[in-house]
């Protein structure tokens, strides 16, 4: 298992929004992040910045974010999210939502 943290920005005017699709979050969009071998997911919120957490529990991350990107409902899904959103300004380019060095764990 591998732990992923991630940052992103939200765009104040679509604060609400996004909080309301979260809030009612498309059941075929959790099962592929299911199916796609996240567990753990949970996305924070503090002063307009997103923070993610999961746990990657498959043997091929990329395989299995290709596949998540390939679906058609998590493409929808990212039509209506990705709009509510902005990357932080050190974020790579072409990166969306910025990883994180994890820098402290204790079980």
């Amino acid at each position: 298992m591998k732990r992923y943290g991630m940052v992103i920005q939200v765009k104040p005017e679509m604060l609400d929004a996004y909080k309301h699709l979260h809030a009612n979050t498309w059941p075929q969009v959790l099962q592929k992040i299911t199916d796609c071998n996240i567990r753990n997911y949970s996305i924070f919120l503090r002063d307009g910045y997103l923070f993610s957490y999961f746990e990657y529990v498959g043997d091929d991350y990329a395989a299995d974010m290709a596949a998540m990107a390939a679906d058609p409902v998590t493409q929808a899904w990212w039509k209506l999210t990705d709009p509510c959103q902005q990357p932080i300004e050190s974020a790579a380019e072409g990166e969306w939502w910025a990883k994180m060095e994890e820098v402290f764990h204790h079980d």
